[in-house]
């Protein structure tokens, strides 16, 4: 318990979220790592790595691990259409499909979520329905769905389209997606219309199970679901987007949003305008979770935890790390030249990412493509912790007190020697402050059940879109209705 500015109440400490960030590639958020002596990202393409990696979360009680996905290479740096810096240094190249690993994870855990990300854009809500409904029974309730609409246009061409539709577009295709998603996951079948009952023969009740009958602008989907309702319905539903559209998208139907920032001041604002959007749906703005992106380095003493950063940087490679920057933001750095400082560069997109920068990384006196591909190979595009558990412990608090988050994705420098790290040391630190739990809240639970937690109900009853969609137990068909 903490005391407000006056010392004369307790104030309860959010007890954090924590998932593990992660992609089914080497190095993720830090481009040629993978060539540390202690790095194994690049084992990616075994099963027992990933459950090794599951293990060693559930038994630290981690909520979950978020698993990014791209469809295409990073192809901007030195482009246009130029992949051999990403080929080359292995940024986020190759990639598998992510899906298909959680199964192998969910067997040897019994309490760990799995949020998985995959795009809305280039696949048919009918089929993916369905393989989010298997994963959601075979892994008990377990799975999220992290929503994306894509930013790569070299997956666009890879699945039969020259270049992606507009940003707004995306959205809102997203948006009339998610209605079909809804109606597949909620509407078009009864909590009990599977009988299984052996005397009768009936295994289920053909009453209760109804064809959506969408036809939309952009989907046409008559139903009904080809999967009975999995224990979560509808998976914990997590989203990125901090855009306009995204905005108002994230208000109506993320559960969770994926932040990234080098500083909590970069990303307050936007948590504070989707909360506000999303009790505009009539929503509880506290069941919108924010989770920042962050990598901690940390060690026993401050000394060695900047000497542990140190050893990583000298493994980064500048060209993967340009490579990752050019897919995340559309820029091409290498028209600049090497020592060319980009504060003073006509792109106002550079200048304000640069500043941001500048303010939480004063010590910089010059940012030149260098010192940018330094900055983003630990950790990528979101903040880099680096000291004692106690220092980085304190960093995030300071982010939850400034930019009011719920928890972090924790993306790593090595694998598994982070999430290590932030087992041994960090977590007790957390726990000692009260941040962090010592125990699943429902042990066997849904991923959604203990993300939201008693108190939250398990993220029932809180006006989020999906709830009236529901067909529930009891209710007839021509009653219930399917909404649009």
């Amino acid at each position: 318990m903490a005391t407000n500015t006056n010392g004369d109440s307790p104030v309860k400490k959010k007890k954090l979220i924590l998932n593990a960030f992660v992609e089914m590639c080497s190095g993720h958020q830090s481009p040629g790592l993978w060539k540390h002596p202690d790095d194994h990202s690049a084992d990616f393409n075994s099963v027992d790595h990933w459950i090794e990696l599951a293990k060693l979360l559930e038994a630290a009680k981690f909520h979950g691990i978020f698993i990014a996905d791209v469809l295409g290479g990073y192809d901007v740096y030195k482009g246009p259409k130029n992949l051999d810096p990403a080929v080359k240094s292995g940024a986020q190249w190759p990639v598998n499909e992510p899906l298909a690993v959680v199964p192998a994870m969910a067997a040897v855990t019994k309490n760990l979520g799995f949020g998985v990300t995959v795009a809305t854009t280039y696949e048919q809500p009918y089929h993916l329905a369905r393989r989010l409904s298997t994963i959601d029974h075979l892994t008990k309730g377990r799975l999220g769905w992290n929503i994306v609409t894509g930013y790569l246009d070299s997956a666009a061409r890879n699945l039969g389209h020259t270049e992606q539709p507009s940003h707004d577009e995306r959205y809102t295709i997203a948006e009339e997606y998610m209605r079909v998603m809804y109606k597949l996951f909620e509407s078009s079948w009864r909590d009990d219309a599977v009988i299984l009952d052996k005397t009768s023969g009936i295994y289920t009740d053909p009453a209760l199970v109804r064809p959506i009958n969408h036809k939309g602008k952009y989907y046409t989907v008559p139903g009904p679901h080809i999967c009975q309702p999995s224990p979560q319905r509808t998976p914990l539903l997590l989203q990125a987007g901090t855009s306009r559209a995204g905005k108002t998208f994230a208000a109506q139907h993320a559960e969770a949003i994926f932040v990234a920032g080098h500083s909590p001041s970069v990303v307050k604002k936007n948590v504070a305008e989707i909360r506000q959007l999303a009790t505009e749906f009539g929503r509880r703005s506290e069941d919108v979770k924010f989770l920042a992106l962050i990598c901690p380095i940390i060690a026993e003493t401050e000394e060695a935890a900047q000497a542990k950063y140190e050893d990583y940087v000298q493994y980064g490679d500048t060209d993967g790390a340009l490579a990752l920057f050019g897919g995340w933001t559309g820029i091409d750095l290498d028209v600049y030249g090497d020592d060319e400082e980009l504060r003073h560069v006509e792109s106002n997109a550079i200048r304000s990412a640069v500043e941001a920068w500048s303010q939480s990384t004063p010590n910089i006196p010059k940012w030149t493509k260098r010192t940018v591909a330094k900055h983003i190979s630990v950790g990528g595009l979101g903040a880099t912790a680096i000291g004692t558990p106690v220092s980085v412990a304190d960093e995030l608090e300071r982010w939850v007190a400034e930019a009011d988050v719920d928890g972090f994705n924790i993306a790593y420098a090595i694998k598994p020697g982070t999430f290590v790290d932030v087992i041994d040391l960090l977590l007790p630190e957390l726990r000692k402050r009260g941040l962090f739990w010592d125990e699943y809240e429902r042990r066997g639970g849904t991923y959604r059940e203990n993300f939201y937690g008693v108190e939250g109900k398990w993220g029932e009853g809180g006006g989020h879109v999906r709830e009236g969609f529901r067909w529930r137990k009891g209710v007839e068909g021509v009653d219930a209705g399917i909404p649009e």
